[in-house]
């Protein structure tokens, strides 16, 4: 992790069927986001969001790519972002919007590098292809886009082919995946671990498995984290819960094993919608996890 943490919101709800996550970016930084990266000794750079339309500007069309000319739009914005983050030696810190702003994230950063891993903690795989999706929202379809599968439009955006390493892909909560998703993952050599492997080996476990899966040969880690990952009780406020999912304690260990592991080089926290929220308490949450990425200790060494 670098000493300056770059912050970038991306206020995009095009790729969900739900409005909302577009005010996600504001949740999380109106839960003193700022306040709580100082405090763990970093500095912050807020370049404020990314352009993104709005759904009553443009109509979608009945397509199996719902809003895909704005969304991709949207990623190259956030791509250049990206892009330019890495070039100035700070770490990218991405705001959603849903989940279908992945897709401009790996763009910019596979324009300094495809060899690099990624953890991807989330109810859904977001392993869909246009053929496979029952719905045609492309936030079911960002993981398997930047690993190169699927429609070429989001398979080949920005550049040809894959943006990371399946190999040193990891997904973790796993427990809502949809049939066809779940045949383009089990072919795509990614890892996984579904919420039935954490109950049965536990976080730490997992965890210990997943680091040296991502973090093999000492590559750069790009952590992915959707608030559906959480159990509702802790992060009610994101557009497709499912019950079961991860305490509170068994995410923020998770990401402060990460921290522990120095592994991380950019981050992207996903899918608040504070009006499904309760006094914005999933923006607060982001805020904490975010912290513990970062290196927040109970009690610090």
């Amino acid at each position: 992790m670098k000493d300056t943490i770059r912050v970038m919101g991306v206020p995009l709800d095009l790729g969900a069927s739900r409005r909302g996550t577009d005010m996600g970016p504001s949740a999380i930084r109106a839960a003193r986001l700022h306040t709580r990266i100082r405090s763990l000794g970093y500095k912050v750079e807020d370049v404020g969001n990314v352009f993104a339309p709005e759904p009553e500007e443009r109509p979608a069309p009945a397509t199996e790519l719902r809003y895909l000319d704005e969304i991709l739009e949207t990623c190259r914005s956030l791509a250049d972002r990206v892009d330019a983050a890495v070039q100035d030696g700070v770490t990218p810190l991405i705001l959603g919007g849903d989940h279908s702003i992945a897709i401009g994230t790996q763009a910019g950063l596979a324009r300094h590098s495809t060899d690099r891993g990624m953890i991807w903690f989330d109810a859904h795989a977001d392993f869909n292809s246009h053929a496979t999706s029952p719905s045609g929202n492309i936030h079911g379809m960002p993981a398997s886009a930047v690993l190169g599968i699927g429609h070429p439009a989001l398979a080949d955006f920005d550049c040809p082919g894959p943006k990371l390493r399946a190999d040193r892909t990891v997904f973790v909560g796993l427990r809502d995946v949809d049939a066809g998703e779940a045949e383009l993952l089990a072919e795509s050599g990614v890892h996984y671990y579904t919420m039935r492997d954490i109950d049965e080996y536990g976080m730490k476990k997992v965890m210990d498995e997943a680091l040296e899966i991502v973090g093999k040969g000492g590559l750069p880690v790009h952590l992915s984290f959707d608030l559906d990952a959480v159990d509702p009780r802790w992060a009610p406020g994101t557009g497709t819960t499912v019950d079961g999912g991860l305490t509170y304690r068994e995410a923020h260990l998770a990401l402060e094993m990460l921290a522990d592991a120095d592994i991380i080089s950019s981050m992207e926290f996903v899918e608040v919608n504070p009006l499904l929220d309760t006094q914005n308490q999933t923006g607060k949450f982001t805020v904490g996890l975010i912290g513990s990425a970062l290196g927040k200790a109970i009690v610090p060494e």
